[in-house]
């Protein structure tokens, strides 16, 4: 009879549990993993959106005609160049700040709102005020000018290729070095102050404190950081889209996402857009996959 009741409960439980998830299944399912099964068909079939004719089924033509393309992989390098400026300043500096902040007792609150402050703002209202501040009268060159002693010139923020790139570098790591700034600072605070405690008793430094203790018990929240950085770099588009829209030239800042909505809304080619989406889908996925499984150790335990 136990055994049966035990059972019961169990079951019953169970079916409660499906019954609170249920509406977040069917959600992620209407609005996420129905349009990645929709975009993997769409890509096999020629789309225009201007024209009334039914779509044509092309098979793998889309993406044959993507590996061949010049623009393509252009638009693939220039999302590489900003990954990769973008994704190890704000890892490596955000956790910098973050032991920094933890190893002040006065204004920490200041310190974590001043810095979060960015991240509320969207990313049209960031890549906005940015504009101002690059523009040939702006505070960047004014500010560039102080510091390297010039008077009047002009750094081309908005014009040059390669200060063109950096700009969206900076708008990207502005906004959002604030918000991973404040999870290193909880993965930090999360950590027993009895291991350092004990650790400053034996002899450590502060270096020997950090490198010994703090960082390996860091790696969830570091593991956590890494990845959403890379997906939030491979995603960009609003800083990109808005500089091109205000004259930026488009070649050196044309990543994959204003490529998809290039191809998509500018020339109607649909499934070549939906091509596109899936394999950057595909690269975001075994990005992550490789973070997680190059990051898959003993678990991190405060024992």
């Amino acid at each position: 009879m136990r055994r049966t009741r035990g059972f019961s409960m169990e079951r019953k439980k169970a079916i409660w549990g499906w019954i609170f998830v249920l509406p977040s299944l069917i959600f992620f399912s209407a609005f996420s993993f129905y349009p990645i099964i929709n975009a993997f068909y769409e890509s096999f079939y020629n789309r225009n959106l201007l024209s009334l004719r039914p779509p044509r089924f092309v098979g793998w033509d889309n993406y044959t005609y993507l590996f061949r393309s010049r623009d393509f992989w252009l638009s693939v390098q220039n999302t590489a160049i900003f990954t990769l400026g973008t994704f190890v300043p704000l890892v490596v500096v955000s956790l910098i700040l973050a032991v920094c902040i933890m190893s002040v007792s006065r204004f920490r609150r200041f310190f974590q709102l001043s810095l979060y402050a960015p991240a509320v703002l969207s990313s049209v209202v960031a890549a906005l005020i940015w504009l101002l501040i690059f523009d040939p009268r702006g505070l960047a060159n004014q500010g560039m000018n102080a510091l390297l002693g010039t008077t009047g010139v002009n750094y081309k923020w908005l014009s040059d290729t390669n200060m063109l790139r950096l700009s969206t570098i900076i708008v990207y790591f502005w906004k959002y070095v604030g918000y991973f700034t404040v999870l290193f600072v909880a993965g930090i605070g999360a950590i027993p102050h009895t291991l350092n405690e004990a650790a400053l008793i034996d002899g450590a430094n502060r270096w020997q404190l950090f490198w010994r203790i703090t960082f390996p018990l860091l790696k969830p929240t570091t593991l956590l950081v890494s990845v959403m950085t890379m997906i939030q770099c491979l995603k960009t588009f609003s800083t990109q889209y808005l500089f091109t829209s205000a004259g930026a030239p488009t070649r050196p800042i044309n990543v994959i996402t204003l490529s998809i909505y290039n191809t998509a809304i500018k020339d109607y080619r649909i499934g070549r857009a939906t091509a596109m989406s899936i394999l950057l889908f595909i690269v975001m996925f075994v990005f992550t996959w490789l973070q997680l499984r190059i990051s898959r150790t003993e678990e991190v335990t405060f024992m």
